[in-house]
């Protein structure tokens, strides 16, 4: 068996490099068009030359995203926007459109392209042709059965590299081909502006009685009759392997670099515990108690093994379980002291327990008393924003590692 590729979502160049000291194999990212995330912070033609040659110098790969389903008007300018993110290294293009397909064959053959999970894969014959025309890998729908994976795998050709979603949000429309968002505010979900009206609390109205709002469902938050829970497959690393697919892919250009960190992280220690010994492997479940330490909606395992039912939405709330707060990033660490240099990213206290997380370590937890300001005075409460703290560390760290605290 060969190990799968761990592909990490990269929405800033801060992004990128944490998806990246934490253990991804590669990173995708968005530029300033043509994306599929206007939210995300997305890169400058400066920012993904940076971040080419930071995932390169690693041994990293770096894919743009191009996957917009577009109109004429998005059409007109592409092909020199092409020529201009050829010459960055870039080690492939995701495309959705057969248009956008066309001009990135024609423009810079050499670049290899992937077809996006928004083109629709459910099946081998679709792979082939694209593998035909030139794809060099079929991200899949994320509407598929391990079962239905593993047949297209067997029925495709061997070169053909194959992704699939294995970890984030989950979109209610097949394949994130929504309307609702275009047709309820003007924003394209299709062109990355989606505003998520899925997320909703919504009602009935019935049309001779305007103004009277019928629940859905009997709850006194409301009614989120759309709202999917996040897809979570660290506990079934061996199926995903077996079933063929070539690359994980974790969902999420939006999400925070501790979000990334901490995913990434737990992903790559499970497969690489999985490849160790493959016969005697048994899961780890304490990395789904890390996976819990995020941001993140109840999880489910979505279409992997069989069609959902009513479980796999959250019919309550649309908010998301936070548990756990970022307080600072380690940017320094001197080894004769143990003192580590600290900026803060949220509010904490001198005496609250904190949990250090860094590449390849477990994390560690100890108490925060003894902080001190850059000139060492002492420091009761860290609560300005991107303050410089230095604190004793009771084992050594990296730059890089990131404290967070439960919350209360």
């Amino acid at each position: 068996m060969k190990k799968p590729e761990l592909l990490a979502p990269g929405g800033s160049l801060e992004k990128l490099k944490a998806a990246i000291e934490y253990g991804a194999d590669a990173v995708y990212i968005g530029g300033e068009a043509y994306s599929l995330r206007v939210a995300a912070e997305n890169f400058t033609l400066d920012e993904m030359r940076e971040g080419i040659e930071f995932a390169h110098s690693r041994g990293k790969k770096v894919y743009l995203t191009a996957n917009i389903l577009p109109h004429n008007s998005d059409i007109a300018d592409f092909e020199e926007y092409v020529r201009e993110i050829r010459p960055l290294g870039f080690d492939a293009v995701l495309a959705a459109d057969l248009g956008i397909f066309d001009i990135l064959r024609k423009t810079a053959p050499e670049l290899d392209i992937h077809i996006s999970t928004q083109a629709n894969n459910v099946n081998y014959r679709s792979a082939c042709v694209w593998h035909e025309m030139g794809a060099k890998r079929v991200v899949l729908a994320r509407e598929m059965s391990l079962a239905e994976i593993g047949e297209i795998r067997a029925k495709t050709p061997p070169e053909i590299e194959i992704e699939a979603f294995v970890h984030g949000a989950m979109c209610i429309s097949y394949s994130g081909r929504c309307l609702l968002s275009n047709y309820m505010t003007a924003r394209d979900a299709n062109l990355g502006a989606c505003a998520h009206p899925c997320r909703w609390n919504y009602a009935l109205v019935e049309e001779t009685r305007p103004g009277e709002y019928m629940p859905v469902f009997e709850n006194e938050r409301g009614s989120f009759i759309f709202n999917s829970k996040d897809l979570c497959m660290i506990a079934h690393i061996p199926e995903l392997v077996k079933s063929g697919i070539t690359s994980f892919k974790i969902e999420g250009r939006v999400k925070t670099s501790y979000y990334l960190a901490t995913v990434v992280k737990a992903y790559r220690e499970e497969i690489d515990r999985y490849f160790d010994d493959p016969d005697g492997y048994v899961f780890d479940k304490t990395q789904l108690d890390e996976l819990c330490k995020v941001s993140h909606r109840p999880y489910t395992t979505g279409f992997y093994f069989g069609r959902p039912d009513g479980n796999e939405q959250v019919y309550t709330d649309s908010s998301y379980i936070r548990d756990y707060d970022l307080i600072g990033i380690v940017t320094d660490y001197d080894a004769d002291s143990k003192t580590a240099t600290i900026s803060q990213r949220n509010r904490f206290f001198a005496d609250d327990e904190i949990e250090i997380m860094q590449p390849q370590r477990p994390f560690f937890t100890q108490n925060a008393r003894g902080m001190t300001d850059e000139n060492g005075a002492p420091v009761e409460v860290a609560n300005h924003a991107a303050m410089t703290i230095r604190l004793v560390m009771k084992e050594p760290v990296v730059p890089g590692a990131m404290l967070r605290k439960k919350r209360e």
